[in-house]
């Protein structure tokens, strides 16, 4: 996905304006914004489950499957982490998060567009796990994801390619 690139129309309370996506491999020194970027847009919604991680913890989730990570780029700055594995029967998000500055205004919907595009183009369904109290999951079910399965942590995500 990496040279996928899409307008968005991204507004909120105090944002009104078009802008452009784009997705860039994730490399070595990108590691301190992944940091960053997990803490700032996941560890509430961890506490919220009862996990606690430090840093190298943190580190371990960015590193896995580290291959599959791309930047989301919002005028060309980082802003978030599309991490997808691509299997013969599906397209499962691994990861997904934006700085919670960017959360809310139209920029997730537009990566979720890019993926289900992708999804459609291989005709292949797409799954995702979320964190049961992480807002995320209203933006799953805009997009037509059901909950398929869930356990104490989290809810597993399906959408239907058509």
């Amino acid at each position: 996905m990496s040279n996928v690139t899409h307008a968005v129309n991204a507004s909120n309370d105090n944002i009104k304006h078009s802008a452009i996506i784009s997705f860039r491999r994730a490399i070595a020194s990108d590691r301190d914004f992944l940091l960053n970027l997990r803490k700032a847009s996941m560890e509430k919604h961890l506490n919220n489950a009862g996990i606690y991680l430090d840093d190298n913890a943190h580190l371990q989730r960015i590193d896995e499957f580290f291959a599959d990570s791309h930047l989301i780029l919002y005028k060309k700055r980082p802003v978030g982490l599309l991490k997808l594995g691509l299997f013969a029967n599906k397209i499962h998000v691994r990861q997904f998060q934006l700085l919670p500055t960017f959360q809310g205004v139209g920029i997730g919907s537009k990566v979720l567009e890019a993926i289900k595009r992708k999804a459609q183009e291989k005709r292949l369904n797409i799954t995702l796990n979320v964190l049961i109290n992480n807002p995320a999951k209203q933006l799953y079910l805009r997009h037509d994801f059901v909950v398929i399965s869930s356990n104490e942590l989290e809810f597993q995500m399906h959408w239907q390619c058509q």
